[in-house]
């Protein structure tokens, strides 16, 4: 019987030669796309391994610091997934008023602390760039899960892995992006990650108020992406092969009444993707309110809720590759 070749992407035993060991993943910007298909090519594995056998020991003996300032559902349930997946632990701190943060303590004096106990943290933060302080003071690798509007870089990179895995290809791709594009750092991060693929374009859909950040637009105008603003989603959608849909998020708002101006601007149903093409896809980073309808869930191209599964992979490779197991 003829052996299994071993897996380019899955060494047993600490590599503290591989290419991400200790990192932190802070920023899309650090991915070249090289990396990104490392890194899909990891995921997929990943995949295949949670498929045929379920938990495996590669990360047995490694402990993750889930450190969440901010509430999340997806984000901190699938690094706790993905972690235990891999045979590691998980110290969970996701009310971080039951903490010593209550009692005054710095987020640097916090992340020296956990990473007494554990081997990675994660890190969920309001404040932009807190992600970059926690990596400073930290000698174990440090994880971005979102900071503040900043970037989450964890979901573009599953994002990109749900494009690649439902559609087959990243070139030659229309993305319309549609909400929140002020605020939503999911698109900050993915308009960046996909600037790096050839004859990609954007189309940014949003109210006045909630385009797309200059400084974004300057950095994939850099690498030569055609994007494209408007109010009107009905003018892109025919030519749409991902439609990136996000919520309006009230948390961001300083103004209550500018929330209540645009919180229902767009709503996805059965109706309006009437003109949308039959082989193309809808993501949300979720949760959702009410920007798409429950009615449209049983669309064969609402990929929303695969794409959370495919975050499980992405977050299982990038746990590997940090602590030099991929």
């Amino acid at each position: 019987m003829p052996t299994q070749s071993p897996s380019p992407h899955l060494p047993f035993g600490a590599n503290k030669n591989a290419a991400w060991y200790g990192k932190d993943i802070i920023s899309v910007m650090q991915f070249s796309r090289a990396d990104l298909e490392y890194v899909f090519g990891v995921a997929h594995e990943m995949r295949g391994m949670v498929e045929r056998v379920g938990t495996f020991d590669l990360l047995k003996g490694k402990i993750l610091a889930n450190l969440f300032y901010e509430p999340s559902t997806r984000t901190s349930s699938s690094f706790t997934a993905a972690m235990e997946r891999l045979g590691g632990s998980v110290i969970p701190i996701n009310e971080v008023r039951y903490s010593s943060v209550s009692k005054g303590e710095s987020l640097p004096d916090t992340i020296r602390t956990l990473e007494c106990y554990a081997d990675v943290i994660v890190l969920r933060h309001p404040e932009t760039g807190s992600a970059a302080i926690a990596a400073k003071a930290a000698r174990k690798p440090v994880i971005n899960a979102g900071d503040g509007v900043g970037e989450h870089p964890t979901q573009a990179l599953l994002d990109t892995f749900t494009i690649m895995e439902e559609i087959g290809r990243l070139d030659n791709l229309t993305v319309t992006m549609l909400g929140d594009l002020k605020y939503g750092r999911t698109v900050h991060s993915l308009a960046r990650l996909l600037s790096q693929f050839s004859n990609i374009k954007l189309n940014y859909v949003s109210p006045d108020i909630l385009k797309m950040p200059k400084e974004v637009m300057d950095e994939v105008a850099e690498k030569n992406a055609p994007q494209a603003e408007f109010s009107s989603l009905e003018k892109v959608l025919a030519e749409t092969d991902v439609l990136y849909v996000t919520r309006v998020q009230k948390e961001r708002f300083e103004d209550p009444a500018d929330y209540e101006k645009v919180k229902g601007a767009y709503v996805i149903d059965p109706e309006i993707m009437k003109a949308a093409k039959q082989e193309m896809i809808v993501m949300h980073p979720l949760p959702r309110v009410t920007e798409i309808s429950m009615d449209f869930d049983d669309d064969p191209r609402a990929a929303y809720f695969r794409q959370m599964e495919y975050g499980l992979y992405v977050r299982m490779a990038l746990l590997a590759m940090v602590l030099g197991k991929a």
